[in-house]
């Protein structure tokens, strides 16, 4: 018997899979591509939140989201032995103005109410920071103890180790039963777009890349608009652009090299260091920007759990949890910013 179908095996089906699994729920993970086969399984693994001020249910929804990641992915290791590369260690950004520094310590008095003590918004000279500092023309950066980071395939592969302690294979096609949730990415999206005959949502190319380069323990970096993420392995991820115009979803280009430059110039220890993957995909966001969750729009009966975007991640423990509730327990706690109608 099966309570549950997860259709598509990104971060979003996985993850919920394995809260409805905890629970006591008979589930099934269909996928033709298998786990972590589109934007999924991309090198950068930023957990970043958004500024804490004009706070909003997606904020509130993703800050929720990344205080809930360390128990979640604390707990998927420990079921299925792979390590998903999670640290809590915070991210470092220049501030490049006297506007900048303003705005910096402003959001440093929201954030202690926003955060609610769990997390800091800091204003640190950069001579407290030591030699992985960014430059930054005003002598101070922003620590934020919010952000965190993890490799997005190794966090993929945890899952589906979780899942398999648990009896639960990624196979590549099966009859829906039970109640059916689609988290299938771009294509979702696609399918959405064609049956309203209009754009629900879109997919947004991001290239990045993969540098030996061992920082140690270290918060990742913004800066220039390039995310800068040491991760466990002794690896370095660098990413991305934000192409909405492209050919080939899969190809790297200048816009990489770009990217590549703009982060060499923002911490100039990269320099020399060994480019060891170029990496380019189709990242699905929906019209409205936020994660479509709830009763899907045309498959009667069923739900929904698509544009991830840039904060899939990130998003995603919370998301589990919002979306199991509503999956074997009817009970809705979703945004209304959420729900598939912001995107219709």
């Amino acid at each position: 018997m099966v309570d549950v179908t997860v259709r598509g095996a990104g971060i979003f089906g996985l993850s919920i899979a394995w809260t409805c699994a905890r629970r006591g729920a008979k589930v099934q993970v269909v996928d033709p591509f298998g786990p972590g086969a589109g934007s999924s399984g991309g090198l950068v693994g930023a957990l970043a939140p958004h500024v804490p001020e004009n706070w909003n249910a997606k904020k509130a929804f993703q800050f929720e989201s990344l205080i809930m990641a360390e128990p979640f992915w604390t707990q998927v290791e420990a079921t299925g032995g792979v390590s998903p590369g999670y640290a809590r260690l915070g991210r470092l950004q220049p501030i490049t103005d006297a506007r900048g520094l303003e705005l910096a310590r402003a959001r440093e008095k929201t954030a202690a109410e926003l955060w609610q003590g769990r997390a800091d918004w800091r204003v640190m000279a950069t001579d407290q920071i030591g030699a992985w500092c960014p430059p930054s023309p005003t002598g101070f950066v922003i620590l934020d103890t919010l952000s965190a980071r993890m490799h997005p395939r190794r966090a993929c592969a945890a899952l589906v180790a979780a899942l398999a302690v648990m009896g639960i294979d990624i196979v590549p096609g099966a009859p829906d039963k039970g109640q059916v949730v689609h988290a299938t990415g771009l294509a979702g999206l696609q399918e959405l777009s064609t049956a309203f005959g209009k754009t629900v949502g879109n997919g947004v190319k991001g290239q990045a890349a993969l540098l030996r380069f061992d920082a140690g323990v270290a918060p990742q970096i913004f800066a220039d608009a390039v995310h800068i993420v040491p991760h466990a392995d002794g690896t370095l991820a660098i990413g991305s652009t934000s192409e909405r115009d492209y050919e080939d979803p899969t190809s790297t280009d200048t816009a990489l090299d770009d990217v590549l430059d703009r982060a060499m110039r923002a911490v100039p220890l990269l320099h020399g260091a060994e480019v060891i993957e170029r990496w380019a995909g189709v990242r699905p966001r929906s019209k409205s920007r936020a994660p479509m969750l709830g009763v899907h729009p045309f498959h009667k009966g069923q739900f929904i759990a698509n544009g991830g975007f840039k904060i899939g991640f990130g998003m995603a423990p919370k998301i589990a949890e919002v979306m199991a509730d509503l999956i074997l327990e009817g009970h809705d706690t979703i945004p209304a910013d959420f729900l598939p109608r912001a995107s219709l």
